[in-house]
Formats: structure tokens, C-alpha cells, sequence
């Protein structure tokens, strides 16, 4: 009975959605007063006024925007042990560890069963409309997932990353199970305390059950480029363990060895096929069709600061279909992909409108000159009041802002949206870049989506000598007068000096923003320094923050380092082994 309870069926799913979204802001009106039903007598509400309200115009002109900061001293008790309702009406279950690569510490973020269930819709509606575009058949998905190191709050609850709330809860196993979406690993491996030994026994696992394996997936697109980098190095040792049956003496962790041995068996005649397909591939292209002939596509978020990682992945998927996962934050989910045949670089998210209330504060570009008090995340945009879904217009960029079932109330999300249109009445998102200014000195600015397209144009330099960028990250150095823009790169070899140094150039040139254009020409600000770290260096970033709990699933290159994240500005100095000034405005 259970079980045909659960049985899943697209085409409702997808008339579910269809009907949510025909009058996505009355949906809003609804589900706003759904969270101020359930969480009205929380003290942060009460505290503002807002009574027995839940109507918009009340709750817009009582609740004021906030951000993380605003929230901490609620947030913090509750991790202390305060079973008050707070933020909430419902106890907070457990926290949520952002990933912390912007700020070099990770936030905690109220969670509980409302995030699970938001989580799960969203899974359900984007597998709906992905399966109807690339179908695929009873099998398992080859998911390079990990659980992160939990630990308990002072006041007991369980702090994780968002993406392990959601790996160990009940629900995630039925859901995965209901579209087909079941992990090639064992829990063992999942959750394993080490990550390189969990990545290496994915690996393992997939290549065990490679005719079963329907698609690829993790929740970034740059955890895939790093699995499969790292299968370019132990792919022998992964046939030996198949043709002997017997787990590589690097596993070390006993229950995810106990896990994996489990599933070998001596099979040389799928290790010689492995082998043999690995010696025919050039350069790795192609190598995830050629070794899972039956998946249909590459899964993952793909969007923002993972675009630079889809070159690689393209040439690990050869002909299969890259789609872009759906968009969240560790505060929670907003808007699934319903449109999977577009690629990511033009992927949109159609807003699921009973998952939480949305707002979009409308940014207009500030024209003409700054004054120096401008810098910061206000300087590049003029801000006007904040309009419901239903009142966003086509074209038009906006800041999001969420409030959720799990205590977060007119939270700025940090996010720059575009409208790339609608679908039925809710609207399609493309995500533009973060908020904040990544890259300033005084009347500059210029963002990580502007050092991603800078760093994209001088690449083309190093690919014409058969070399790629392996990952990059920026510093703004104010050691000296003036100050200048750091690059970092790390690169997949050595290139000359020459080449370097118009690369430095091209980085400098590419930066267009007027404002440090202008303060170039009059060396206000200094010429851009290329510092070439040594191979592995972003290898140590990650470990770094693993350490301090991260999830590899969940980890995002910091693209800009700041004085306060001292440790990984440290590895990267450390890690130098070039510097290369641009003379681009000598």
C-alpha cells in the first residue's frame, strides 16, 4: 500500500507544476500566510509588531530586509540551546553550514522538515521535466555526493553543510529511489570520513555497475572535473581492483572498505574492457560515454561560479547533454530547471511559488562617477523598493529576497537575477552573478562574473599552447601605493614567459569596467599582477576547507580572497612560483 503510494508519475508531477504556476502570486499570498500561520508567534515577529498579520502590505511594512548578520544573534541562540520559538513556531531541527568560501568561515543556517520538503519538490519537479526531455531507464546514477563532518551545538543539535541534512534524511532515499536516482555507492562511502577515499571508491562503484548507470551527477559541476581528474591518475588501479576483486590498499576507513569489498568481485574481463577503453581515448575526451554507455546525460549545478569548469566537463562528456541543476542556497531551494535541452550557459529557473515568499529588489545601474564612500556592495547599483513575483518584468535584474519556513524573514539572498521570462505566470530566472563587489580599490568595480570573462579571454593565450587554466582565484593587493588587482592561476603546465606576460596584459585589458579604466590610465591604480601558483595549490584550498567540515559536494572556488581569509590568501602566496606585471597602460 505504501509503495503505491509513493509510486511516481511524471505527467502529475508536471500538472502539478502547471497548476502552481498558472496564478503564481496568489500561490504567494497563500504561502506567505502559510509561514506567518506557522511561525506568527515566533519572538523575532512579535519583536517587529506584526500580531496576528499575514498579509503582504503588513508584512512588508513591519519586516524589514535583513541579512545573515541581522539574524546571527537569533540564529546563535538557538544553536546555544534556546527551544524558545525564535525564528520558528516549530522546533529548528538541526543547522546548516554554508559552504564559507566567500568569507573563509561557514554561516550557520536554520533547517528543518520544511526544507526537506522543499528540497524533495524540487528534486521531483526538475527529474519530471528532465526525464521527459532524455528518458531514462530503471538503472542507478553514478553521484559524486559526500556527507561532510557533523558536529553537535551547544545547546546539541547537529551542525552539517545543507547538502548532508538533506543526504540523511529518510526522505532523500525514498525520493532518489522514486525517479530513479539511485546512488552506484553504498551510505558507506557517501558519509566516509575521508574524501579522497570516497571519491576513489565512487569511481569504483560506478565502473562496477557502468551498463546500469543512467546519467552522472553532483551538486557542482566543478566536484565532476575534479572526480574525473583524479580518475586520470588512478584509472590502473581502479582495473586491478576489478580484475582481482580485491579493494586497493588505499582504503583504509574500515567501514567503507567492509562497504565496497562487498560489491567485487573478480571480473577481468570487465577490467580489460575498462582498460583498453581508457588507451584508446585522446586526451580523455569523451570518456564518460565511453565507459557508461547507457547514460544519458551529465547532471550538476553549472551556473555562476561554475561556468568556468564547463570547458573541461564538455571534453569529459564528449556528445552527451550537460544540464544545469536547479537554483538554491544553503537558506534553501527557489526555482527548479523546466527547461532542460537548453545548455547551461542559458539554463533558466522557472520559481516554484509554495516553497517560500519571494521578493526582487530592482537594481538599476548608477550612472555617471562615484564618490569613494560608494564602495561596497551598493556601489554598482541604485536600489529601489522591493516588488512581489508576480510584478518582476522581462529583462529586468533584480537582488532576491527569501523569506522561508525555517525562520528567515525579507532575507537578502545576495544573488543578481535576471528575468529571462515566464513560465505560465511564475517567472524564469538566470542567475547574473553575487551582489557584492569582489574586485575594488576605489572607483572600480567589477564582479566575479567580469573576472570570469577576463580570465576567459586571456585563457584563449595558454590553450593556443596546448595548455588550460585549471582553476583561478583574485586578491586586491593594497600592500603598496597604489593598490592593484592579483590574479591567481594555476595552470595544467608550464608556459613561457612571453605567453605570461600578454596574458597579464589580456587580464588587464579585459577588465572594461569604466571606473578602472580610467583610474589605469592615471595609475591610480596599479598594473595587474598574473602570479603563477604551483600545481596542487587549489588541491590545498579544498583541503583546507574540508577541514574545517566543508563537503567537497558543496565547496566553490573562492574567486576572490580577502585579508580576513588569511589561511587561504596564505596557501596561495605560498604556492607562487611566477609573477607577471601587465603593461597594458604603460
Amino acid at each position: 500500500m505504501l509503495e503505491k503510494k509513493r509510486k511516481f508519475c511524471i505527467d502529475s508531477v508536471i500538472e502539478e507544476f502547471e497548476e502552481l504556476t498558472e496564478d503564481a502570486g496568489k500561490v504567494q499570498r497563500e504561502t506567505l500566510k502559510k509561514i506567518l500561520q506557522e511561525n506568527g508567534k515566533a519572538e523575532y515577529l512579535q519583536e517587529l509588531g506584526l500580531g496576528d498579520r499575514t498579509d503582504v502590505e503588513s508584512f512588508r511594512a513591519r519586516v524589514p530586509l535583513v541579512t545573515h548578520e541581522d539574524l546571527e544573534p537569533y540564529i546563535q541562540r538557538i544553536a546555544d540551546g534556546d527551544h524558545s520559538p525564535l525564528l520558528t513556531g516549530k522546533p529548528i531541527t538541526s543547522i546548516s553550514l554554508s559552504s564559507g568560501t566567500t568569507q573563509g568561515k561557514p554561516k550557520f543556517v536554520p533547517f528543518n522538515e520544511e526544507l526537506v520538503q522543499s528540497t524533495m519538490q524540487i528534486y521531483t519537479t526538475s527529474f519530471a521535466f528532465r526525464n521527459r526531455a532524455y528518458p531514462i531507464g530503471n538503472g542507478k546514477a553514478l553521484q559524486f555526493i559526500y556527507g561532510s563532518k557533523q558536529f553537535k551545538t551547544k545547546g546539541g543539535l547537529t551542525a552539517t553543510t545543507a547538502t548532508t541534512n538533506v543526504y540523511r534524511s529518510k526522505q532523500f532515499k525514498h525520493t532518489m529511489k522514486d525517479i530513479q536516482s539511485q546512488c552506484c555507492s553504498p551510505d558507506e562511502v557517501i558519509f566516509g570520513p575521508d574524501f579522497h577515499q570516497s571519491l576513489y571508491c565512487h569511481l569504483l562503484c560506478g565502473l562496477i555497475y557502468s551498463n546500469e548507470v543512467q546519467f552522472v551527477f553532483s551538486t557542482f559541476a566543478h566536484s565532476i572535473v575534479h572526480a574525473f581528474r583524479t580518475f586520470e591518475h588512478v584509472w590502473e588501479d581502479l582495473c586491478t581492483d576489478i580484475r582481482e576483486g580485491v579493494l586497493s590498499s588505499r582504503i583504509t576507513v574500515p567501514s567503507i572498505r567492509a562497504a565496497v569489498s562487498r560489491l567485487l568481485r573478480p571480473n577481468p574481463q570487465l577490467a580489460d574492457e575498462i582498460y583498453n577503453k581508457c588507451m584508446s581515448l585522446s586526451s580523455w575526451y569523451g570518456v564518460i560515454p565511453e565507459l557508461w554507455p547507457n547514460a544519458k546525460y551529465v547532471y550538476g549545478i553549472m551556473t555562476g561560479s561554475m561556468e568556468p569548469y564547463l570547458k573541461k566537463l564538455r571534453h569529459y562528456a564528449g556528445d552527451l547533454p550537460l544540464m544545469s541543476a536547479d537554483y538554491g542556497a544553503s537558506e534553501g531551494w527557489i526555482a527548479a530547471n523546466v527547461e532542460p535541452e537548453l545548455p547551461p550557459e542559458k539554463a533558466t529557473f522557472a520559481v516554484l511559488p509554495n516553497i517560500g515568499y519571494f521578493e526582487f529588489i530592482p537594481l538599476r545601474e548608477k550612472p555617471g562617477d562615484q564618490g569613494l564612500d560608494n564602495v561596497g556592495s551598493n556601489y554598482r547599483y541604485k536600489e529601489l523598493e522591493p516588488v512581489g513575483l508576480a510584478e518582476v518584468k522581462l529583462g529586468e535584474e533584480y537582488e532576491m529576497v527569501v523569506t522561508s519556513f525555517a525562520g528567515l524573514y525579507r532575507y537578502r539572498l545576495g544573488d543578481v537575477v535576471r528575468i529571462a521570462g515566464f513560465h505560465n505566470s511564475t517567472p524564469k530566472l538566470q542567475f547574473v552573478c553575487r551582489r557584492s563587489l569582489i574586485l575594488s580599490i576605489n572607483m572600480d568595480k567589477n564582479t566575479e562574473k567580469d573576472l570570469q570573462i577576463a580570465v576567459e579571454e586571456a585563457s584563449k593565450l595558454v590553450a593556443a599552447e596546448k595548455l588550460e587554466v585549471v582553476d583561478f582565484s583574485s586578491h586586491v593587493d593594497m600592500s603598496s601605493d597604489p593598490g592593484h588587482y592579483v590574479i591567481f592561476w594555476e595552470l595544467s603546465g608550464e608556459a613561457r614567459e612571453d605567453v605570461l606576460n600578454s596574458c597579464s596584459d589580456c587580464l588587464d585589458r579585459a577588465f572594461v569596467d569604466p571606473g578602472y579604466t580610467g583610474q589605469r590610465k592615471v595609475q591610480a591604480i596599479g598594473p595587474l599582477e598574473l602570479r603563477i601558483v604551483q600545481k596542487g595549490t587549489f588541491q590545498k584550498i579544498l583541503d583546507h576547507y574540508l577541514s574545517l567540515g566543508g563537503a567537497l559536494s558543496q565547496f566553490k572556488t573562492p574567486r576572490c580572497v580577502g585579508i580576513s581569509n588569511s589561511k587561504v590568501l596564505q596557501i596561495l602566496c605560498s604556492n607562487v612560483v611566477g609573477s607577471y606585471f601587465s603593461s597594458a597602460y604603460d
